[in-house]
């Protein structure tokens, strides 16, 4: 069933596990993403980025996946990952989107509080949950795999600021820049749980963690424990079902029927879906 995650993100705050949120691009990556957490009994999260929503089609993203959650009982959510405009969550929102988040990070505090007020005003009137950010959450989700973390610190996320940020917004999920970074790279992230703690004691809402597929289990199961409820996995998927179909390439390379390729990429993710929905603890919570 599609629904916006309102009850979803308390459930887990509650009994202390997150929800995999995990991007989307084409029609075998969404279904095998969405069997898999039917197989497991875990509620998802569907999210396309702006750029996956403008390529894909945001009606036809919001078909498929609403044609799909008819079939299953688990609860499904559909969301706009750093949704960057008023336009692109109107976008969404219209075409059926149960979640949305809003990226003013880009901007100063006070523009960034004054968009970010005006997409909850719309999106609560529409019964669509929204997702804040304060702090800059840098990278691309894709494997950097010669390049090196750099953390500027004035990018991570203000306590006080976010604070404020949310008392003024009404947003229902606060995405944190503690460290994480979009993509995989060469060095581990180094997440800063003290910081969390330090948000935590003055911002009573759960926790969005962006940039999932290059954090270790050992960070990821910790912010699970200081109020994370939604991670984030891009990069992983990307790269699991660019390999599965590179492999079936290698095994029968004059292959060219799409929908005989194309399952190899699908069971990669699938695999990959499998590992982070049991990593969260999300599995059995449907």
């Amino acid at each position: 069933m599609l629904t916006p995650p309102f009850a979803l993100y308390k459930k887990a705050k509650k009994s202390g596990y997150a929800i995999g949120a995990f991007n989307t691009s084409n029609i075998e990556i969404t279904k095998a993403i969405i069997e898999k957490a039917a197989e497991l009994k875990s509620p998802v999260i569907i999210e396309t980025s702006e750029g996956e929503m403008e390529f894909a089609g945001a009606e036809i993203v919001a078909a498929e996946v609403k044609a799909m959650a008819k079939n299953f009982k688990i609860p499904i959510v559909l969301h706009l990952d750093h949704g960057k405009s008023f336009d692109s969550i109107k976008k969404a929102i219209k075409a059926g989107y149960t979640s949305v988040h809003i990226d003013g990070s880009d901007l100063s505090f006070s523009e960034n509080t004054k968009l970010t007020k005006a997409v909850c005003e719309f999106a609560h009137n529409n019964e669509v949950t929204v997702e804040g950010e304060i702090g800059h959450i840098s990278g691309k989700s894709n494997y950097h795999k010669n390049d090196k973390i750099i953390i500027d610190r004035k990018n991570l996320t203000n306590p006080d600021e976010a604070a404020e940020f949310v008392r003024k917004t009404k947003i229902d999920i606060l995405a944190v820049s503690i460290g994480n970074i979009h993509g995989i790279y060469a060095e581990n992230p180094l997440l800063d749980f003290k910081l969390l703690e330090e948000i935590s004691a003055k911002v009573k809402k759960p926790f969005s963690l962006h940039g999932g597929s290059g954090i270790p289990k050992t960070q990821i199961q910790e912010s699970i424990k200081k109020g994370v409820v939604k991670i984030n996995v891009n990069t992983e998927l990307r790269l699991a079902f660019k390999e599965g179909i590179m492999h079936e390439f290698d095994v029968h390379p004059d292959e060219a029927v799409p929908y005989k390729y194309l399952p190899a990429g699908a069971e990669a993710v699938s695999r990959v879906v499998e590992g982070k929905i049991r990593l969260f603890g999300s599995d059995e919570r449907a």
